[in-house]
């Protein structure tokens, strides 16, 4: 008797289903469907594309996969584009209601393909359900390096096989591979591993960030006004008959401002760009030669440009002065040796680059929220300039968020639109290309920190050490620079979208935050210098007798400033220091190692060795390892460390006449009346420091 094969399996999925079910398409496309036994769904100009991603992205690769893998490809693919599938539901299914993002599912298509390579050169059996747990485990243990987690989407694919195994036309598997294991177990990746992310080195930091800005501030006005001056030239083409360019040349040539285009030569010395003149007589250049060395008339008409040109009326490239620089060599002259016509693409390049490089390492955004930024977006939004754009990541509604940024970004973004030929996007390609050209974000740094090193010579840009830097490397650092400000872990959480999840005990907030060792002396001597320069403001303001505080902070204060003069003075009577010196006084000063802590609303001199007396620390548990005072415990009007500044007084006596305002409305309840009298008390006695 002959077995016939069994009928293949069915699909709960109907072939004339479309793909894309549970997201918007864009206007007049069509989705892919089902049933399109295809090597490659393309889902370019069907679903929207974010702008820091290519075509490539779109496309969700299938080629390669028998028939039974391609089934399971596209069902896998179609549960994860449409989550709340009615099929889904029927058969308990529940997902999270966001689909999944193309680009994720492409990712996961390209991990099926790896596992089915893997069993073909391990002669698995065709049928993935017949794998056994070993063959999974192996799979992930061939592929996984260590300490990474580059096996984290492959292990939700093969867990997806039980997972979806009511769905699936094969009918998956029974048992999870690794069972009761999250995939963080799995592979062995501890959940309170500090960030992986790096900082951008101070050595890199400081120079690339100059070079930006001097990129935008100084450079960027003759970049567009030289592009501006080219797309005039061009539009002033003549594509008619040669006598309108012989009439061109001859009032050209008497015209007393005109100036003959020149270029530099390997020789250092200069040359006629003909082909500049072509243009600015109207002809394209590359269509026409007005100047040719093969007629005896294009012989004539060079000899009539050489003669002018000796005469010294030349002008280096399209613009007749360029901003000038201090270089390197210790001279000084125009940034850039010829601004022609051939260097302003690569100048462009550089412009957008620099705007991108400024925005990232100033803003905290990400870098598919800065590629979204659209022409127009910088506004006001509470009273601060802030620019809108759209966050794509875990937000499939795509929100206008507003993200608040200092002048100098706004400036690049500015400069950036005025760059981009994209009808939309600010940050686009630039002139000469096609308004829908990308580029890649981490490419364009890196061509940017090339360009300022090879033509420091000329720019007088300061050197920037080689250092891989990448878009979120810059997010990062930032947060970590922000971190010591007054309410910067909720100012950053805010700007990293981060807050409303968790707070403040956000793990992935906290991590951009903390410290990097790299940057860790430079911020020591940066925050010692300024404390410094605080205090020798102080000790000047003391020495010509005006009043710098209050309280009894201020009067140990004022006594080590009276032993600082006196030290002084005897070094000059001893003839250790001359007269008139005021370094003397300010080396001593430094060496007194004053301890003082500077705020809004009082100071500090509270003494790290020696904290007796700080009221912020009494009955209170220390955190192990913490230096300084309990900043959220202070009580500045009953503490032996508190300074009460001149500047500080006004904003006590205001709260002293706002305390007294609300108090004199008769129908306060009588606790909230008390409060506001333990209130006022305190605030008397801040005050009554100064008339003491």
């Amino acid at each position: 008797m002959t077995r016939l094969p069994l009928p293949a399996a069915r699909s709960v999925f109907r072939d004339d289903e479309p793909v894309i079910q549970s997201r918007p398409l864009l206007p007049g496309a069509t989705s892919p469907r089902f049933g399109d036994i295809t090597d490659c769904w393309d889902f370019n100009d069907v679903v929207r594309r974010p702008a820091n991603q290519d075509r490539a992205s779109r496309r969700v690769w299938l080629h390669g996969l028998a028939p039974d893998w391609h089934l399971l490809g596209r069902e896998l693919s179609m549960i994860w584009f449409n989550p709340r599938h009615p099929a889904l539901l029927a058969r308990g299914i529940h997902l999270r209601a966001t689909p999944y993002d193309v680009n994720t599912v492409r990712l996961r298509m390209l991990y099926l393909r790896t596992l089915a390579a893997f069993g073909a050169d391990q002669h698995l059996p065709d049928d993935i359900t017949l794998w056994s747990d070993e063959d999974f485990h192996r799979y992930v243990d061939h592929h996984h390096t260590p300490g990474t987690t580059t096996q984290v989407e492959p292990i939700t694919v093969i867990r997806a096989l039980h997972r979806f195994r009511t769905v699936l036309a094969c009918g998956g598997r029974e048992t999870d591979p690794w069972p009761g294991q999250s995939t963080h177990d799995i592979l062995n990746i501890s959940r309170d591993a500090p960030l992986k992310t790096p900082v951008v080195k101070p050595e890199t930091w400081f120079p690339l960030v100059r070079a930006a800005w001097t990129y935008i501030d100084t450079f960027g006005p003759d970049i567009l006004k030289a592009l501006d001056r080219w797309k005039a030239i061009q539009a002033g083409f003549h594509d008619g008959h040669i006598d309108e360019i012989h009439r061109r040349f001859a009032t050209w040539l008497d015209e007393p401002a005109s100036r003959v285009p020149v270029r530099p030569t390997q020789n250092e010395q200069w040359a006629v760009n003909w082909s500049l003149l072509n243009a600015l007589l109207g002809r394209d250049p590359r269509k026409f030669n007005f100047f040719p060395t093969h007629t005896k008339s294009g012989r004539a008409r060079r000899r009539t440009v050489e003669e002018l040109a000796e005469t010294g009326r030349v002008q280096v490239g399209l613009l007749p002065q360029l901003a000038e620089v201090e270089r390197p060599d210790g001279t000084r002259g125009p940034w850039h040796e010829s601004l022609q016509p051939q260097q302003l693409h690569f100048e462009a390049l550089a412009l957008r680059n620099a705007c991108y490089c400024l925005v990232v390492a100033l803003s905290i955004m990400r870098d598919s929220e800065i590629r979204e930024i659209s022409k127009g977006a910088v506004v006001e939004y509470f009273g601060t300039t802030a620019v809108k754009s759209t966050k794509e990541k875990l937000d499939p509604d795509l929100p206008t968020k507003h993200w608040w940024i200092v002048d100098q970004a706004a400036r690049a973004i500015e400069t950036v639109e005025q760059l981009s030929p994209h009808p939309e996007l600010a940050f686009g390609s630039v002139p000469g290309y096609g308004p829908e050209t990308l580029f890649d974000s981490g490419d364009a740094l890196v061509d940017f920190i090339r360009r300022v090193n090879e033509f420091r010579h000329v720019t007088g840009l300061d050197e920037i050490p080689p250092q891989h830097v990448a878009p979120h490397m810059f997010r990062r650092t930032m947060a970590m620079l922000t971190r010591d400000f007054p309410g910067s872990e909720i100012a950053v959480g805010m700007q990293l979208k981060h807050v409303a999840t968790r707070a403040l005990a956000n793990r992935t907030t906290a991590g951009y935050m903390a410290k990097s060792p790299a940057w860790a002396k430079h911020l020591d001597d940066a925050i010692t210098e300024r404390r410094f320069d605080r205090l020798k403001e102080l000790f000047a303001a003391d020495s010509r007798g005006e009043a710098i505080g209050f309280g009894p902070g201020a009067d140990r204060m004022r006594e080590a400033f009276a032993a600082v003069r006196q030290k002084a003075e005897e070094l000059r009577v001893t003839g250790q220091a001359q007269r008139g010196d005021i370094r003397v006084e300010h080396s001593l000063l430094r060496r007194t190692r004053f301890s003082i802590r500077f705020g809004k609303i009082n100071h500090c001199t509270m003494n790290d060795d020696d904290p007796s007396g700080a009221k912020c620390i009494e009955d209170a548990i220390v955190p192990e390892g913490h230096r300084g005072p309990l900043l959220d415990r202070c009580q500045p009007s009953r503490c032996a460390n508190s300074i009460l500044g001149p500047e500080h007084l006004p904003i006590w006596k205001a709260e002293r006449a706002s305390l007294n305002r609300l108090r004199a409305d008769t129908s306060l309840p009588k606790n909230r009346r008390a409060h506001l009298d333990t209130q006022l008390h305190e605030v008397n006695l801040m005050i009554k420091k100064a008339d003491q």
